[in-house]
């Protein structure tokens, strides 16, 4: 089937991509690519298994504890955000739900959750009391929430083109204030200081979060259409973004020629079907805590590793039930959780049941190789 772009479908912003087929069949694969070059075999991993208790509807988002590698959030459709121990044998610990679909969430310490999504409202969660807390709303969904360590705030990013920052230490959360965007809040990531802002017609404003007055870096996306997902390199250094159209772009913050000179975009999540290049959305991006590689997933449920910094593919595992949803290493770098959920690429159908795997890791896993090994 060739792909063709896709108006997106009004499943509330749920879908907008290529129409593609799945294919879960791996075979040794030896390519060159512009940017990247491979030689692997599709590994299969005997030790990967599945959480169970999954929510009733697609998983907007599964994000690992900052403290405690066993723990995973997971926030979906069906309104819930779960918290799962993936080393227990009875793996849901406790939930919560929202008014609505959840779209994302994140820890700030191991004993807090914040989420939000279509009811427009920020809520915390204490795991150790089991009480929930509305901290205020959008006017707007919710698309993003992201935790800023170094500055203890909330980050949330709308569909009402705001971004908004959350004093968590504070009895009047909301006094961090509400920053407005040229777009529609797409995607966003925190690091150190630094704030991504990916939005609808291919803004990507950096921005200082110790002084939001203005963007201190204003920017056209290199990809060409829309942003599915940005993450921030855990060195500082710059960012990796995705897009609907099979493409990852690696982007330094340093404004310097010399710095930006290094800056790519590549093509990733393709299928030669019947002759045919077949393009699907690059829905989730990851970094590895301690290595600085990243993971990739897209609507073809596969999970490709990459060390962004030699263009190389380090390793492409096989194709999961549906599509990639969300990624997250934990703290460790020890584990990999995947969530095989259906994107809604090619509208209403019926498709696998939505769930979270959980991968350990070897040591050398996701590691560089060395400059010229093969």
């Amino acid at each position: 089937m060739i792909s063709t772009i896709q108006q997106p479908i009004d499943k509330s912003h749920r879908v907008d991509s290529w129409i593609t087929q799945i294919h879960n069949s791996l075979v040794p694969i030896t390519c060159t690519s512009e940017f990247f070059s491979f030689n692997f075999t599709a590994l299969v991993s005997m030790q990967q298994y599945e959480l169970y208790d999954m929510p009733a509807d697609a998983i907007s988002s599964v994000v690992f504890s900052p403290t405690n590698p066993d723990l995973l959030l997971v926030s979906s459709w069906d309104k819930s955000v779960r918290l799962y121990d993936v080393h227990n044998t009875s793996p849901l610990k406790t939930s919560y739900t929202h008014k609505a679909p959840v779209l994302d969430c994140c820890f700030s310490d191991g004993a807090h959750a914040f989420s939000g999504g279509l009811d427009k409202r920020l809520k915390t969660f204490d795991f150790n009391t089991g009480n929930d807390t509305i901290l205020g709303a959008h006017d707007e969904a919710i698309k993003c929430v992201e935790y800023s360590k170094e500055n203890n705030l909330i980050v949330t990013g709308s569909w009402d083109k705001t971004i908004r920052l959350w004093d968590i230490r504070s009895k009047d959360a909301d006094s961090g204030g509400t920053y407005t965007q040229p777009g529609k809040v797409f995607a966003i990531d925190v690091m150190n200081h630094k704030l991504v802002v990916a939005m609808a017609g291919r803004h990507v404003f950096i921005y200082d979060v110790r002084n939001m007055k203005d963007a201190i870096q204003k920017r056209e996306s290199s990809l060409k259409y829309m942003t599915r997902c940005v993450k921030c390199m855990p060195n500082g250094e710059g960012y990796a973004s995705s897009s609907i159209e099979g493409r990852v772009s690696v982007e330094f913050f340093d404004p310097s020629p010399k710095s930006q000179a290094r800056k790519y975009a590549f093509k990733c999540h393709r299928k030669v079907i019947d002759g045919v290049d077949t393009v699907y959305p690059v829905n989730a991006l990851a970094f590895h805590p301690t290595h600085g590689t990243f993971a990739s997933g897209g609507a073809d449920g596969v999970v490709n590793i990459w060390d962004g910094f030699n263009k190389k593919r380090l390793r492409q595992y096989p194709s999961y039930p549906s599509s990639v949803a969300s990624l997250s290493f934990s703290c460790d770098g020890r584990m990999l959780a995947v969530a095989s959920s259906y994107t809604f690429e090619e509208g209403e159908k019926d498709h696998p049941p939505d769930s979270v795997f959980i991968r350990p890791l070897s040591e050398n896993e996701c590691k560089p190789k060395q400059v010229g090994s093969s």
